[in-house]
C-alpha cells in the first residue's frame, strides 16, 4: 500500500473510459453534499435541477444552495437528514465518465454500502477533520478492503472548521496509515477539502496553499480501472440459468432456450459448453436476444442459449467454459458482513444462500474469526456475528453449488444470506475456497 497526494497528469493523456466509485464514511461527514459539490462545480448538474435547488434555498432562507439534495431523494432521508438507500448518479469529463454510489453512513444501513461497494473500482472515504477517524469510518474501509477495492481515496472534509490546519490533516493521515497497514489497498491517496466551500473538490480553491496533490476530481481521473482480465470481461465464461423457454411458448422456438444474463467472459456459436453441478457437455448451436441472433456474447448481455444436444437444464443451474470450470461442492470458506438485527444462528434458525439465480438452504459454522474493525485485529474467540461483523465462516449448502472464489470472479464468488423465515437479507458474503474445517459446521 502507498500513499500518494502528488504526481497527477494530464486528461489528455488517456482515452475516455467508465469508473465507478462510492463514497462511504460516518454520518454527517458529508457525503451528500460532496457529491453535489461535484456534479455542479462540474457542471453536471441540468439547470431545472439547479434551479429546483435554488427555490428550496429560498423556502428556507438559505443564502447558498444546499447541495447535499441532490442525491437524497427519499422523503426520510430529507427529514433525517441522512442517506438511507444508495444513490447513483452519472457525469462525465473531457478525460473520463463516471458511475457515483453515494452510501448511507449510519450503521443501520451498513448493507446498504454494501451492495454499492461490490461494483465499485475506487471508494471515496469521508473523514470528518472536527471528529477524525471514526468506528463507521474505519468500518467502511474494512469493507471496501473486504470486497476487493484496491484504491481508496481518504477525503478529509470540513477543513473549513479547523482553519484549514495542515497539521490537523497530517495526524489523519498518519493515524489511518498505521490502521490500514494490514488492509490490502494498493494505492491511497489522502486529499484536504471544504465540500461546503468547494476547495479541492473540482476546483483547488485558494485556502489551501500547503497541498500540492490533486483534487479529488482528478484524483478520480487519474485512478486505474481494472484491466479486463480482472473484470467480467476477461474471467471464465459462467451463464447462470435465470429462465428456461419451453417448446411451442408463444414467440419462442421449438426447442428448450436457456434465458440469463452472462456474468463473466463470453462464449460463440459452435463452442463447448459445460452444464453445472451435472457436469454434462454439449455445444452452443445458436445465441438469440431480443434484436436478433449473435455469433458471440459476452458479460454483461442478457441472451437465450440454444444447445445442440437435449440437456436437462434447469433455472439455478450455471453454463460455463469447460477448460476452466468453477468448483462444484456443498461447503465452502467465506467472508461475511453479517446484516441482520438478531445474531447469527448456528442451529436454531433456517437462511438460505442466493447465488446468482440459484437459492438452497445453508448452515453456518461457528466463525473461526471476527474481524476487530478498531484494531484489525481476528478475534478467534467469537461465538457467532452481529449485525455489521465481519469474520471468516464455513458455509453447507444442501446442494451442490458452482462458485469461484470472489478475488478471480465476483460475480459468481458472492452471495447474499435470506432469513428463511422473515425473508429479510441479513448477511452478503465473499466466498474465499473451500471450506476450511468441515467437521466444525453446524448440524
Amino acid at each position: 500500500m502507498t500513499a500518494t497526494n502528488a504526481g497527477f497528469d494530464t486528461p489528455e493523456s488517456h482515452p475516455k473510459d467508465l469508473l465507478r466509485f462510492i463514497t462511504a464514511g460516518s454520518v454527517d461527514d458529508g457525503k451528500s453534499t460532496l457529491i453535489g459539490r461535484l456534479l455542479h462545480d462540474a457542471k453536471a448538474l441540468m439547470d431545472d435541477h439547479i434551479d429546483a435547488l435554488a427555490r428550496t434555498a429560498a423556502r428556507r432562507g438559505l443564502k447558498e444552495l444546499d447541495l447535499s439534495h441532490v442525491t437524497d431523494g427519499l422523503q426520510g432521508e430529507r427529514e433525517q437528514g441522512i442517506t438511507i438507500d444508495v444513490a447513483y448518479r452519472s457525469f462525465e469529463t473531457a478525460r473520463r465518465r463516471f458511475i457515483i454510489a453515494d452510501t448511507p453512513g449510519h450503521e443501520q444501513y451498513t448493507r446498504n454500502m454494501v451492495t454499492g461497494a461490490t461494483n465499485a473500482d475506487v471508494a471515496v472515504v469521508l473523514v470528518d477533520a472536527c471528529k477524525y477517524w471514526l468506528p463507521q469510518s474505519r468500518r467502511h474501509a474494512c469493507i471496501a478492503d473486504t470486497v476487493g477495492i484496491r484504491q481508496l481515496i481518504v477525503a478529509v472534509n470540513k477543513m473549513d472548521l479547523i482553519g484549514y490546519c495542515e497539521a490537523a490533516f497530517a495526524h489523519i493521515r498518519d493515524e489511518f496509515l498505521d490502521f490500514a497497514r494490514h488492509l490490502r489497498f494498493t494505492r491511497v491517496t489522502f486529499i484536504p477539502i471544504s465540500a461546503l466551500k468547494g476547495d479541492m473538490v473540482v476546483e483547488r480553491g485558494g485556502s489551501l496553499p500547503w497541498y500540492v496533490g490533486p483534487t479529488l476530481l482528478q484524483a478520480l481521473e487519474q485512478a486505474d480501472i481494472p484491466d479486463a482480465a480482472g473484470g467480467a470481461h476477461g474471467a471464465p465464461f459462467r451463464f447462470p440459468v435465470q429462465w428456461v423457454s419451453r417448446p411451442g411458448a408463444p414467440g419462442r422456438a421449438a426447442r428448450r432456450g436457456y434465458m440469463g444474463r452472462v456474468a463473466s467472459g463470453g462464449v460463440a456459436v459452435g463452442d463447448e459448453v459445460m452444464v453445472l453441478p451435472s457436469g454434462r457437455r454439449t455445444h452452443i448451436e445458436e445465441i438469440d436476444t431480443h434484436d436478433g441472433g449473435l455469433a458471440r456474447t459476452q458479460a454483461p448481455q442478457s441472451v437465450t442459449l440454444y444447445l445442440e444436444d437435449d440437456v436437462d437444464v434447469a433455472r439455478g443451474d450455471m453454463i460455463v467454459a469447460p477448460p476452466t470450470p468453477p468448483a462444484v461442492t456443498k461447503a465452502f470458506a467465506a467472508t461475511v458482513c453479517w446484516l441482520g438485527a438478531e445474531p447469527m444462528s448456528l442451529r436454531r434458525r433456517r437462511y438460505l444462500i442466493k447465488h446468482g439465480t440459484k437459492t438452497v438452504s445453508a448452515l453456518f459454522s461457528r466463525p473461526s474469526y471476527r474481524l476487530d474493525i478498531a484494531t484489525l485485529e481476528r478475534d478467534t474467540g467469537a461465538a457467532t456475528l452481529v449485525m455489521n461483523d465481519i469474520g471468516r465462516v464455513n458455509v453447507q449448502v444442501q446442494d451442490p453449488l458452482p462458485w469461484d472464489t470472489y478475488t478471480a470472479n465476483r460475480a459468481t464468488g458472492s452471495f447474499i444470506v435470506i432469513d428463511a423465515l422473515t425473508h429479510d437479507t441479513v448477511g452478503a458474503g465473499l466466498i474465499e475456497g473451500s471450506a476450511d474445517a468441515p467437521e466444525a459446521l453446524a448440524s
